[in-house]
């Protein structure tokens, strides 16, 4: 199955302007949106029943026997709630013997997340997606989805990926807001959510009720909009091919941009190529404005021209686009690559110096090709290339006891 339509993203549907993310623009400490309130302290806990990443459908009533009930509103996309996956794995494992049950809750509808928003992610936030990163990051703490309604996220009123609810034994809101005050683990010195929790486990009365949220911001139903208006930005954009001789062939191998650079080699009488060319496209789309360019280079003969930038309009590639201006083919491979000696689709991913962290002949793994590329971006916290140079951190890997 094509990777996409896991993925439920296509640039015509998803494309939008970009924020850049090195330091997420859509994570801060979000003021409460008068549109979605957050539920009030002292208000009983919002029914629910949502499918999880187990296959299973988890209730709030099954939980009724923990003395504390942690709700966290956690999602795929956003880089701060990556940095808190181990932190809620940890939060379970710890007070799983106190009869704490915590709880996670993808709030986001998947369909009102621009491309752009996934700059720091390599899938997006639908419930199989949630099942890719689960295993990915070996994680065992319950995850449920509500995208598709939001109705329990609307009940809940989560402003930010994470956003921490800590319930008491007859379910009552004791204490809401960030689980600590630092995404950046060798900076947290307050531990607000495991702080509320002690202080219920011991009936005692919580210090610190309420404090502000730090993260991406929810992706309400409404923000779906936006796409109609997306769309027709990227309709509008040129789509062009340039020749590429041997010499700019062997500059492209070269560079010269400074810039880390994806170059795709195909042809429109490939099909493994014409099929991973909407991925490849995206994943242009996802991490553009991250000093990141995507290059194809058509293999077709130089009287194919037409054809192949009209392949090029279908696929709506808005990347820099070349096409052999030779039909000695052999040679231009060469020019490029002098080990190269097969056929396309030929792939390779090169730094911002011109270092190959990425090459492969035949189909891309998109998944294992899209963390590549955020292992070795450019971020303002080397802690975000540190999550993808790994599967799992060590705090996350299982136990004895299995899952």
């Amino acid at each position: 199955m094509k990777f996409g339509l896991i993925f439920s993203l296509s640039f015509a549907l998803f494309f939008g302007r970009s924020l850049g993310a090195q330091e997420p623009a859509d994570s801060a400490f979000t003021p409460p949106s008068p549109g979605h309130p957050i539920l009030a302290l002292g208000s009983q806990a919002p029914d629910f029943s949502l499918p999880g990443v187990d296959g299973k459908t988890h209730k709030l009533a099954d939980y009724a026997s923990s003395p504390v009930l942690v709700v966290v509103f956690m999602c795929n996309h956003c880089p701060i709630a990556q940095m808190y996956e181990v932190r809620v794995q940890a939060l379970a494992d710890d007070y799983r013997d106190r009869g704490v049950a915590v709880v996670a809750i993808q709030p986001n509808d998947p369909k009102a997340i621009r491309i752009d928003e996934l700059d720091s992610s390599d899938i997006s936030d639908s419930l199989d997606e949630m099942k890719i990163r689960f295993e990915y990051k070996h994680l065992r703490y319950t995850y449920l989805y509500d995208g598709d309604t939001q109705s329990v996220t609307r009940a809940y009123g989560p402003q930010a990926t994470p956003h921490v609810f800590v319930f008491d034994k007859d379910r009552k809101l004791r204490y809401e807001g960030r689980m600590d005050n630092s995404y950046r683990k060798e900076m947290v010195k307050t531990q607000n959510a495991r702080d509320a929790i002690d202080a219920v486990l011991a009936g005692r009365d919580v210090a610190v009720k309420h404090t502000g949220v730090f993260g991406c911001s929810t992706k309400w139903q409404e923000k779906s909009a936006q796409r109609v208006a997306a769309l027709r930005k990227i309709d509008e954009q040129p789509i062009t091919v340039d020749m590429a001789a041997a010499a700019d062939l062997k500059r492209l191998r070269e560079n010269p941009s400074k810039r880390m650079t994806l170059i795709s080699f195909w042809a429109t009488w490939c099909g493994s190529c014409i099929d991973e060319f909407d991925d490849l496209e995206d994943t242009y789309l996802m991490y553009k404005d991250r000093d990141f360019d995507l290059v194809t280079v058509s293999a077709n003969m130089p009287d194919e021209k037409e054809g192949v930038l009209r392949m090029l309009k279908k696929k709506r590639a808005t990347s820099r686009n070349f096409l052999f201006s030779s039909s000695d083919t052999e040679a231009l491979q060469k020019a490029f690559d002098p080990t190269w000696e097969s056929a396309v689709p030929y792939t390779i991913l090169l730094d911002a110096n011109g270092k190959v962290l990425y090459k492969n002949l035949g189909t891309v793994d998109i998944l294992q090709l899209r963390r590549t590329i955020l292992a070795n971006l450019p971020s303002d916290y080397i802690g975000f290339n540190q999550y993808w140079q790994s599967g799992s951190a060590k705090s996350a890997t299982p136990t004895t006891s299995g899952r």
